[in-house]
């Protein structure tokens, strides 16, 4: 699985999931090439699930096996009793 955050570049560098990687919701349109090329399924997350909603909506139209992983410190706990 792979994890995108889809906070602002300078909210995901205030802390975010080990391993995740930063897209901000509204370079997605650009990047859904890049998206697609990642291992799926791929986890969404940002602060409160808001944005990652809106990026699994949008990614899922786009073909893309996605869920919305909700706030990353959710995301992040879930993976630390894994």
């Amino acid at each position: 699985m792979t994890i995108v955050d889809v906070r602002t570049p300078a909210e995901f560098m205030g802390g975010h999931v080990k391993g995740s990687i930063n897209i901000p919701l509204q370079e997605l349109p650009e990047r859904v090439n890049e998206v697609k090329a990642m291992s799926q399924p791929i986890q969404f997350c940002c602060a409160s699930g808001n944005r990652s909603g809106q990026a699994t909506n949008f990614m899922k139209s786009m073909g893309v096996e996605c869920s919305n992983g909700g706030s990353w410190l959710s995301v992040n706990s879930k993976l630390q009793t894994v």
